[in-house]
């Protein structure tokens, strides 16, 4: 393990003051609605060429540090702002959710309905396309990705998600747009150029299922563009995941990058499962058995925080289960989500007071999930736990 140690830790001090001071240089880049059929410059080529090449996912640092939706805790999510405070505050992995356009693009957001993330309600000439819709059996309302062409959605901009709760966040309201993929794609590589080593990615497909029933699948065209800018490849810089089995096991057959099966609480099952009438829960899923099956197509997995180490009824944490164990004993790796600073989403016995949105004990909390032997954690806050990783990380002190 080559990365981290003091030079980290160097550059994350002036990375934290980064953060406060904000980002006013980052751009969203192009705004066009076109994206090229392939890179055409020396830039492009060289990006990817870099993206090829490399050692695969068992040399990056363990625990590794996942920037989740970028530096959220920060900036607004899944903006090219968030994602590169999460590269300046040392996430080593930083994560993408893909969505289609109706015109076939795969942009980044959280979710398809963005009334919550862009000021689309904003909007009087996207007033009509208020609407509700079921997605994988829920009934939701808003705005949605599928209902707008990318030019459409280029209007829009980004805003914080939960503003009650990162009131700090919303001066960063309006200040990127919604990145395509491939614009990702691009700032990775410029990004790896400029630090002088491969940016990783880790890239969900959202609700495959769905998509694929509007005639929006997600897979094919992410496994174009992974094979157009060098991360297709088995060492490529890049996880996949999804929430949906069949998701992962149809990308397998595309491309070799590796890729890591989601996992909701122990009662549910995937939607896939839903809707082939595969009995399975995640309780089955997260068995010997269960596992040694997602180990047939997958590298890893990507568990709630809650099967790793279940909360009681008072939301105090307790005994763990053995999924470590048993997912290690499969060879799969373990990326948890998501660890937060706010008392809001801590155990209750790392919290401190009753603001829901101060920090609590959050490095507690670190500690404690990284106690299990995990490899990765997801997190809004890449420098808490770049701080808390690299106790774990070997050849530190604990």
């Amino acid at each position: 393990m080559t990365q981290g140690g003091a030079a980290r830790r160097t550059v994350l001090g002036a990375a934290v003051l980064a953060a406060g001071a904000g980002m006013a240089g980052v751009t969203a880049g192009s705004a066009q609605a076109a994206e090229p059929a392939e890179p055409s410059g020396s830039a492009e080529a060289a990006g990817a060429g870099q993206a090829r090449h490399g050692s695969g996912y068992k040399d990056l640092p363990v625990p590794l540090v996942i920037g989740h939706r970028g530096a959220s805790g920060y900036r607004p999510e899944h903006t090219l702002g968030s994602y590169a405070l999460a590269l300046d505050l040392g996430a080593d992995v930083v994560e993408q959710d893909l969505v289609p356009t109706r015109d076939g693009h795969l942009v980044c957001r959280h979710e398809n309905e963005i009334g919550g993330t862009t000021d689309v309600a904003d909007h009087p000439e996207f007033a009509s396309r208020r609407t509700t819709k079921t997605v994988d059996g829920v009934a939701v309302t808003g705005w949605f990705t599928e209902d707008f062409t990318l030019a459409e959605l280029k209007t829009l901009r980004a805003k914080e998600r939960i503003p009650a709760l990162r009131q700090r966040n919303t001066p960063y309201d309006g200040r990127w747009d919604v990145p395509t993929f491939e614009e990702v794609l691009r700032w990775a590589d410029r990004e790896g150029r400029r630090r002088g080593k491969r940016v990783w990615l880790h890239v969900e497909t959202k609700h495959p299922s769905y998509f694929r029933s509007l005639g929006l699948g997600l897979e094919e065209p992410l496994a174009r563009l992974l094979h157009r800018y060098g991360r297709d490849g088995r060492n490529a810089p890049v996880f996949l995941q999804s929430f949906e089995p069949s998701s992962i096991q149809r990308l397998a057959r595309l491309v070799a990058a590796p890729r890591v099966v989601l996992l909701g609480a122990a009662h549910t099952r995937p939607w896939d499962f839903e809707q082939a009438g595969d009995p399975r829960t995640v309780a089955d899923l997260v068995k010997p058995e269960g596992l040694k099956w997602i180990a047939g197509f997958a590298q890893g997995i990507g568990p709630t925080l809650d099967l790793i180490v279940p909360r009681d009824a008072s939301g105090r944490l307790g005994t763990p289960t053995t999924l470590v164990k048993d997912a290690h004993a499969q060879g799969l790796v373990l990326h948890p989500y998501t660890a937060r600073n706010e008392n809001n989403f801590l155990p209750a016995e790392y919290r401190k007071g009753t603001d829901p949105a101060a920090y609590g004990d959050a490095f507690g909390a670190f500690r404690k999930y990284f106690e299990q032997g995990i490899d990765g954690i997801f997190t809004d806050n890449p420098d808490t736990g770049l701080l808390a990783a690299e106790a774990f990380r070997p050849g530190r002190g604990r």
